[in-house]
């Protein structure tokens, strides 16, 4: 079930008013953030592990040409 446009409006209004802009601000530049953060870990994770594979797949290849 999806608020209407009129609630959201609304929750954003009532936001606004406990935070306030400036803060609001701060704390979107602080989420976009962490969420670039995290997408770099992810990525520099993807290549560690594509790494650990082939080295794991040309030792395979090594003890087979044995």
């Amino acid at each position: 079930m999806m608020p209407s446009p009129t609630e959201l409006i609304i929750i954003l209004a009532i936001v606004l008013l406990i935070f306030g802009g400036k803060r609001l601000k701060n704390i979107g530049s602080d989420l976009g953030g962490a969420i670039k953060g995290f997408k770099s870990t992810m990525k520099e994770t993807e290549k560690k592990e594509d790494v650990i594979e082939g080295e794991i797949k040309a030792s395979d290849d090594n003890s087979e040409n044995k």
